[in-house]
């Protein structure tokens, strides 16, 4: 939580920054000039965390890309700025059965560990759009196509499930498989870039890459060590790799015969925060503002 404070705090200082130096602009972008757009978005989206191919964050598995599907409103407020809400609903889904080489040395121990997941996140952000071409005149004049960059702040709620024996899924929060009560309630940084284009006179189309900085491991319920599950519920040794006992090996793969090594104290996950992305396209329909023409006699 310190880092989201210290991180959107240095957000806002910058917009702030943005926001002075769009004030002399100002006097000239008029409020008549100012309008409003309303938009839904259709998107594509990942994540990036434990469950990847690789453990690098250029890693991802195109077969686990999922919907995602959003509406928005945009208010212009300067020639090159506007600010946007939005709100917006997928899912992120990863397998190390599917992801994990068993082959390769660095890859073996996540192909035993074997862990599944799926999250649906529900998401309402708040960003500035920047320009990098800008419009002093009103909608009727704006350019046809018009590179720009985003960033503010999002909360998001996720609930992060993983498929058992049976395919049945199950809800992995309440189990503390790591023995770490994480809330289902979290922040992210939302920035990236995209290109807007001109349809007609009210109607927009935009191509937009975004990235979410989140601050919890937790999207896919792995983050940190093993713990001992011994006095859990069995659904929770189950999915937490328990060893012990008769409960057998959990979901660990023990086809590998590194196993053994999946024991409280050792490494599950990398302990990094997870990142998740939303990519796609919107179609925004600017709603018709009062122009003024002047009155001559």
């Amino acid at each position: 939580m310190t880092k989201f404070f210290t991180y959107s705090t240095a957000l806002f200082a910058g917009l702030a920054l943005l926001g002075s130096t769009q004030h002399a602009e100002a006097q000239q972008f008029s409020k008549r000039k100012q309008y409003t757009s309303v938009g839904v978005n259709l998107n594509a989206m990942n994540y990036f965390g434990d469950l990847n191919p690789a453990t690098n964050f250029a890693s991802f598995h195109l077969g686990d890309t999922r919907p995602n599907l959003g509406i928005s409103i945009t208010r212009r407020f300067f020639p090159r700025v506007s600010g946007r809400l939005g709100l917006a609903y997928g899912r992120i889904t990863a397998e190390d059965a599917d992801n994990a080489n068993r082959d390769d040395a660095n890859a073996r121990y996540r192909y035993t560990r074997n862990a599944n997941f799926r999250n649906d996140i529900a998401e309402v952000s708040a960003v500035v759009v920047v320009d990098l071409i800008e419009n002093r005149n009103n909608y009727l004049k704006r350019p046809d196509f018009v590179p720009y960059l985003f960033g503010g702040v999002a909360g998001f709620y996720h609930n992060p499930q993983g498929k058992d024996q049976s395919g049945n899924y199950v809800d992995l929060q309440p189990l503390k498989t790591e023995g770490v009560d994480y809330s289902k309630f979290q922040f992210s940084l939302p920035f990236g870039a995209g290109v807007r284009y001109r349809i007609n006179r009210n109607l927009d189309a935009s191509f937009e890459i975004g990235f979410r900085k989140t601050f919890t491991g937790y999207l896919d319920d792995v983050n940190n060590t093993y713990v001992d599950l011994s006095q859990s519920t069995d659904v929770a040794k189950y999915f937490g790799g328990f060893s012990g006992g008769s409960g057998g090996k959990g979901i660990t793969n023990t086809s590998t015969g590194v196993a053994g090594t999946f024991v409280p104290g050792a490494k599950r996950g990398q302990n990094k925060n997870d990142w998740y992305t939303v990519t796609g396209f919107s179609l925004n329909y600017i709603l018709n503002p009062k122009i003024k023409n002047p009155k001559f006699r």
